[in-house]
């Protein structure tokens, strides 16, 4: 086997392995221990993170933080590639913020000057709007790595209706949607799931409680509603007001869309999100007619009477 590809064939077997022992992959590509001791000096050269442990359990381990192996794309794939990551861009906050950028500058110097100049051409011609926030939203890795490890968190959350209160939580998932982070998690306090914004979580910690099995839940903010805590939400919604719902990420999954495109809701929803829907369909004004729960239509009247009494006169 030509050293080149020894090498390659190397790398891929170091990263894949959790620890190994040079005879082990001396007997592997059937070259001498010697041999294999030159290459893994040059695998380190080249900048994998090997590291040795002495004695009878030793051997050569991958640092955590490792480098993978060289992958070909097409120039198609390439652009996609580069796109997908130059499009996070406008979010001020990432779970792997700094990870990005570096990946993308390295993907970029190493591709062929012309596929440079054509993703430079098409820079300028296409890009995945995303609306740019100002607030930060500084615990985006410990939630990820908490929702990953099945961990618990002490947060401090702030709201509009309860200010700053402490909860502890268990992650389930984040998502991304018109340039905020959402986190869905369970509440250890309202015992139940929900959905917290993440640019208002002023801090998270590590918590001792233990972690309920969540491994295999996939929520969505309408699936959050226990049933003590639900309402039922029943709505009507114009052409307009349909197509202002299906764009919201949390909303569209209670959507009903009828052939004419106009649409219905009729939906349980958490009571303790009474204000936020109060608040979304007051901005639908005439698109949306609201049959009940009758404790949403009295959030919109008390809303509506104190932003009236604010322009009066």
């Amino acid at each position: 086997m030509p050293k080149s590809k020894r090498l390659m064939e190397l790398m891929m077997t170091v990263n894949r392995k959790r620890k190994f022992k040079v005879q082990e992959l001396a007997d592997e590509f059937g070259v001498s221990t010697r041999t294999i001791l030159r290459d893994l000096q040059e695998l380190s050269e080249l900048g994998v993170p090997l590291y040795s442990e002495v004695g009878p359990h030793g051997g050569y381990q991958v640092v955590r933080e490792r480098v993978l192996p060289p992958i070909a794309f097409t120039e198609g794939e390439a652009a996609a590639m580069f796109f997908a990551v130059h499009a996070l861009r406008h979010y001020s906050s990432l779970p792997f913020d700094a990870e990005s950028a570096s990946a993308l500058s390295k993907f970029y110097l190493h591709m062929p000057g012309d596929v440079r100049d054509r993703i430079d051409g098409m820079k300028e011609r296409v890009d995945f709007i995303t609306p740019s926030r100002r607030s930060e939203a500084s615990f985006l890795a410990a939630l990820l790595d908490a929702a990953i490890q099945q961990k618990v968190l002490t947060i401090v959350y702030e709201s509009k209706e309860e200010g700053a209160t402490r909860r502890r939580i268990q992650p389930v998932f984040l998502y991304a949607h018109n340039g905020y982070w959402y986190c869905t998690a369970y509440c250890f306090l309202r015992q139940g799931y929900r959905v917290f914004r993440c640019d208002r979580i002023r801090d998270a910690a590590d918590d001792p409680t233990e972690p309920l099995k969540l491994g295999d839940i996939r929520l969505s903010r309408h699936e959050a509603a226990s049933s003590a805590e639900a309402v039922r939400l029943r709505a009507e919604l114009t052409r307009i007001g349909t197509q202002r719902c299906e764009a919201e990420l949390w909303l569209s999954p209670l959507l009903h869309v009828r052939e004419d495109g106009t649409g219905t809701i009729d939906a349980d929803v958490n009571r303790s999100d009474i204000a936020f829907y109060a608040d979304f369909f007051i901005s639908l004004g005439d698109e949306v007619k609201l049959s009940e729960p009758a404790e949403l239509k009295e959030a919109i009247r008390r809303r509506l009477l104190d932003l009236l009494e604010k322009y009066r006169g």
